[in-house]
């Protein structure tokens, strides 16, 4: 039951007279009463939890000027045009505007007109604009993206390392950091490097259990990822390449094949990636063929599946990515296909990197955990949520638990893995061990005198990839772990000293087997007919307006809408994600549209 207007709290008043909402959803008031009360937040939550509304209301309740740091310059203007539209004063000053609006936004934020005011962090971090900010009432700041401020994320910004200052530059200012991708390292780092260990944190559950996972090894690439789109033939859906090159090709192909594919990467014209956004936000069935510059912010709820084409660049980049599924909490798939080019590849990017010796290490770190994921023998689930620090029972919706695979026992290859571990002194990594069980005669071998182990040559008759592919399962399943705070070094765990004792088995899975998923239910004819007359109204009026169709209303408002069908202004008011602005701008010709639709559907 819904509280009376009388007894809400002012943030639950904003909740529902500005955003439209009646309730948060979880973790959204614990962060609200953290930022009222004063204290810095680090709040981790994953995509599509509504992260922005964590800092969004309280901004509202405590009045005066918020300022959002945020890295992209779409991402802020999507984020102001929203708000515009709620009805909430906010600006953004960056690169793509003109001087003119830009000095103009800047006027209305010193005359006290602006609530939230979105900076990019070398802006706001001039000694300029850090001096102007100091004059006015600045009450609450907010680090979007947060990941971007540790050395250890995987999006690592160096600009956003000056942010660390702001905590003595506006020392009675609370401050919240938002992510939706963190590890443990990463947490930390941020903590100690944004807030100085002055913070709460806030970490939400990771598991997204609507999300089937399922990992294949890439053989026929083209028809795997047919295989996958022609399940979910009409839904939407993403397909995630590498390259631009790949990009444009899979669309290509997947567009002859009778699919409704669009490309999406950096390379493309604004005009053009818009154009293709909004068509895959307001029609149905649309297949997303892009590069990982497409899908921050995006807020379409029913993308059916996510297709990772080629590896990603790591657990973390899988998490983000896959977290564009399923956001109306119904079944959705991700396809994850992978093979040895894509592992040199990312190998090789990371060598590329400029930067520090130490991240590099880290880099092929991360990417070591994803492909243990890739190689798990085990439920895919239990190590995704164990590498953010949680644990979880089996899950019942992966292929491994779906469909398991024919194990094999591997016993005896994995004595003499942890013989060469042991006998090295646990300080070494996964190449340096596969050249003692091999007998490869390195520098690094007779430099540090392990041509004389015993075990020295006793795997000489697997290859290279095979103890590559042992190592990674036996990393996955606990096993052997790896010194992430060091060099990278594989130790013996507790499951793996009680290998040596002669407790227990090792089983492997020789090979991949997926399962086919189950295309997810079709929409009736009639709603789907309703809902794609508002997905067209809605794309019109955000052309008028110039902004992109989501932040008129989101999918979830407007499948709410068709489901509701409301006929007068009151019964609009209660749709999900109806605020009085879009109530008093948009109501009358919603209305009018689901009255015609309706009449339309009576004759027929």
């Amino acid at each position: 039951m819904n509280a009376p207007a009388a007894t809400r709290t002012p943030e639950r008043q904003i909740l529902k007279d500005v955003f439209g909402f009646d309730a948060f959803r979880p973790g959204q008031a614990q962060a609200v009463a953290t930022l009222l009360s004063g204290r810095n937040l680090l709040t981790v939550m994953p995509t599509g939890s509504g992260k922005s509304l964590c800092f969004q209301v309280p901004a509202l309740v405590r009045g005066g000027l918020t300022i959002v740091v945020s890295p992209l310059v779409a991402l802020m203007q999507d984020q102001v045009s929203a708000l515009r539209l709620a009805g909430v004063a906010a600006d953004s000053i960056n690169s793509a505007q003109s001087r003119d609006d830009n000095v103009a936004a800047w006027r209305r934020a010193a005359a006290g007109e602006t609530r939230l005011l979105y900076l990019a962090p070398e802006r706001l971090m001039t000694e300029r604009m850090l001096a102007a900010l100091q004059r006015l009432d600045v009450r609450l700041i907010a680090v979007d993206e947060a990941h971007c401020i540790s050395q250890w994320g995987p999006a690592f910004r160096p600009e956003y390392e000056g942010l660390a200052r702001l905590r003595d530059i506006f020392p009675d200012v609370p401050i919240a950091a938002l992510t939706a991708t963190a590890d443990e390292a990463t947490r930390a780092d941020i903590a100690a490097r944004l807030f100085g260990g002055d913070v709460e944190t806030l970490v939400l559950g990771f598991d997204r259990p609507n999300i089937r996972l399922t990992v294949s090894p890439k053989k026929e690439w083209k028809r795997q990822l047919l295989d996958t789109v022609g399940r979910h033939a009409g839904a939407s859906g993403i397909v995630y390449c590498l390259s631009r090159r790949k990009t444009e090709e899979t669309a290509e192909f997947l567009a002859g094949e009778g699919f409704r594919a669009l490309p999406y990467h950096a390379g493309m014209s604004k005009e053009a990636r818009e154009a293709n956004q909004n068509r895959f936000m307001t029609e149905r069935g649309i297949v997303m063929v892009a590069t990982i510059a497409f899908g921050m912010g995006i807020d379409k709820s029913d993308v059916r599946y996510v297709v990772h084409a080629d590896l990603p660049g790591s657990l973390e980049a899988y998490y983000q990515e896959i977290g564009r599924a399923g956001r109306d909490g119904e079944a959705a798939e991700a396809h994850m296909l992978f093979g040895l080019a894509d592992i040199r590849m990312r190998r090789s990017f990371i060598e590329e990197e400029a930067a520090g010796e130490e991240r590099r290490r880290r880099e092929h770190r991360r990417l070591d955990h994803l492909l243990a994921f890739c190689e798990a023998p085990g439920c895919r689930r239990q190590i995704l949520l164990s590498y953010f620090g949680e644990t979880s029972a089996p899950c019942g919706n992966c292929d491994t638990c779906l469909d398991p695979s024919e194990l094999t026992d591997g016993t005896a290859e994995a004595k003499l893995v942890l013989a060469a571990i042991r006998q090295s002194g646990e300080r070494y990594g996964a190449a340096h061990v596969i050249d003692i069980l091999r007998g490869s005669e390195t520098e690094k071998i007779a430099a540090s005198g392990h041509n004389d182990l015993a075990v020295f040559g006793a795997g000489a008759a697997r290859r290279k990839p095979e103890w590559q592919a042992l190592i990674r399962q036996l990393t996955a399943a606990g096993f052997l772990a790896v010194d992430i705070g060091g060099y990278g070094g594989l130790t013996i765990a507790e499951k793996g000293q009680a290998l040596i004792r002669g407790e227990g088995t090792f089983l492997y899975r020789a090979e991949h087997v997926t399962r086919r998923s189950e295309a997810a239910a079709p929409m009736s004819d009639e709603a789907a007919g309703l809902l794609a007359a508002l997905k067209e109204l809605r794309l019109r009026l955000a052309r008028e307006r110039q902004v992109p169709a989501y932040v008129i209303f989101s999918d979830r408002t407007l499948a709410d809408m068709a489901a509701k069908q409301p006929r007068t202004e009151d019964e609009f008011a209660v749709v999900n994600g109806v605020g009085a602005a879009k109530l008093r701008d948009f109501a009358g010709i919603f209305l009018a549209t689901i009255r015609a639709h309706e009449s339309g559907a009576s004759a027929a």
